[in-house]
């Protein structure tokens, strides 16, 4: 996932600037089932601390004895790591380890992506062998067609080709709060510690700062008459906040205009079919396909009381809505539960 390469790529130059190296972990295969599937990735650094995670927590000791030789002689390595007798998990890991170095011309690109919302590509070339060591690594792909290479060791001109894993990392879902009270901020929190990149719109009088949101990206005041909306799309989702009927209706009119995932709306059941009826008063050309992504009540009905709980609520319905799920308890599923 994106957010989890971001904060891998921001601990790996505070490394740098420490004077530590950085291996950077990634599992480019599995045969039969993990727990986390190819792509996750991890940093280590030189004095054996560690950033994300490739498993549970039940992998990671082995990564960190198994990367010492790529510390000492600066070369790339595949291994593998048979969880079938070691884990509840029935499968074989293949992971790639290689030397991380952020340039600036890498930091730049990488930045500016996420910036623009831009998608990023990944090749990793690697061998289905365990203590592969030879000319493996990652190139990450950009927009604007530049390339920058995670090692500075890998020639792609001779680059073992045998196996390439390849993975497409699209923009970090978007989370647009409107309302600045307090279960806006915790909403706000919890989804910023998820990875989403949060933007809050509070009214133009309201007295809120960005440090009163953490993890917002961005804080904008305005009216529903001012606002601005960009960068509503696919993974978008939309949360009305307001505690104010009107509001909410005048910010649903201005938001007809586009079509994220989902959009949920605070409030009681019984407003529901009149917000929808002056809905199509004030916005006629309103369409199915709009009024299929507003949830109102917002959230998934697991008894949330407390604004926190609520907040989890909201964010496990647009997860359901993003990974179109069914929600119901995982013991009643059977099979592989992470599909």
């Amino acid at each position: 996932m994106l957010f989890e390469l971001k904060e891998i790529i921001q601990q790996a130059i505070i490394n740098q600037e420490k004077g530590l190296k950085n291996v950077l972990i990634t599992v480019v295969d599995l045969e039969g089932s993990s727990y986390r599937k190819p792509g996750v990735r991890m940093l280590i650094s030189s004095d054996n601390s560690y950033t994300g995670a490739v498993s549970g927590g039940c992998v990671e000791k082995e990564i960190i004895k198994r990367a010492q030789s790529v510390f000492l002689n600066n070369t790339a390595k595949i291994i593998t790591y048979d969880g079938r007798y070691r884990l509840g998990c029935e499968g074989i890991l293949y992971i790639l380890m290689e030397p991380l170095a952020i340039s600036k011309p890498f930091l730049t690109a990488f930045i500016t992506a996420l910036e623009k919302r831009e998608p990023v590509k990944i090749d990793a070339y690697y061998k289905k062998q365990d203590e592969a060591l030879g000319n493996y690594g990652s190139v990450l792909h950009f927009k604007n067609g530049q390339k920058h290479k995670v090692s500075a060791s890998l020639n792609l001109d001779t680059a073992n080709t045998e196996a390439i894993y390849t993975q497409e990392l699209t923009p970090l879902f978007k989370l647009i709060i409107i309302g600045g009270e307090h279960d806006a901020i915790k909403l706000c929190t919890i989804a910023a510690n998820i990875g989403w990149q949060v933007t809050v719109i509070t009214g133009t009088k309201d007295s809120k700062l960005a440090s009163d949101f953490p993890g917002a990206a961005t804080l904008i005041g305005a009216t529903p008459e001012t606002i601005q909306f960009t960068h509503i799309e696919e993974n978008t989702a939309v949360v009305l906040m307001n505690h104010s009927y009107v509001q909410d209706l005048k910010y649903l009119i201005q938001l007809t205009k586009y079509q994220p995932k989902y959009i949920g709306v605070l409030g009681a059941p019984n407003r529901r079919e009149k917000l929808f009826e002056e809905l199509f008063e004030f916005a006629p050309e309103t369409s199915e396909a709009f009024l299929d992504c507003i949830y109102t009540p917002a959230g998934l009905n697991i008894g949330a009381k407390t604004p926190e709980e609520i907040a989890i609520s909201i964010i496990a319905e647009i997860l359901m809505v993003l990974r179109e799920k069914d929600a119901r308890s995982l013991r009643n599923l059977k099979g592989n539960i992470y599909n």
